[in-house]
């Protein structure tokens, strides 16, 4: 036998010897955890039936208390049974289509005041550049203009990546016939 083959073999059987002792550590740790486990399922069930024995106390010392937490506990699933699993989605608004030489009647979007005026711009895009606190950009000129009053579309504008954001009316009555301005398409009805 050479050098190299027993020192082999020594490695080994020092291998096989350390494997051995360590074992039974191994399984004391298994079995301590295994314990572990057991009392802490242990624990846990006592802790519920304790909590049950209170509960079922409370039926004989005080029902009031008893019967509305009941109460409360299925009115909280009623609620949790109702809420959601709506599929529907939300209402949105449809733009309606724009078309050049087509009649329309002016219309505020979100206006319920029956004098509510619509305000037309000689520029698209200008709706919000305009400062309307003073009474005297309300008067003539034909800026502001009552709802209902019939309109007839010269042209469309996109803005903002929609189509036909703006359009521009000329007015077919009233005092400012045939006068043109800029409005927003969602005024036109």
């Amino acid at each position: 036998m050479s050098i190299d083959e027993n020192t082999n073999e020594t490695e080994a059987s020092n291998q096989n010897e350390d494997a051995q002792q360590a074992a039974p550590e191994v399984a004391a740790e298994a079995v301590s955890k295994s314990e572990a486990v057991n009392a802490s399922v242990e624990s846990a069930k006592n802790a519920a039936g304790n909590l049950l024995a209170t509960f079922l106390a409370l039926k004989e010392s005080n029902p009031k208390v008893f019967f509305g937490s009941i109460g409360g506990a299925v009115l909280l699933l009623l609620i949790l049974m109702m809420s959601g699993g709506s599929d529907s989605k939300l209402p949105v608004h449809q733009a309606k289509a724009i078309v050049v030489g087509q009649s329309y009647v002016l219309k505020g979007a979100n206006a319920y005041d029956p004098q509510a005026t619509i305000r037309l711009v000689s520029v698209p895009g200008s709706m919000a550049a305009y400062d309307d606190t003073e009474e005297a950009d309300r008067e003539g000129a034909c800026k502001h203009i009552k709802e209902g009053t019939p309109v007839k579309v010269i042209q469309s504008q996109d803005a903002y990546g929609k189509k036909d954001v703006f359009a521009e009316v000329e007015m077919t009555s009233g005092e400012c016939e045939g006068k043109r301005g800029w409005a927003l398409a969602i005024n036109l009805q």
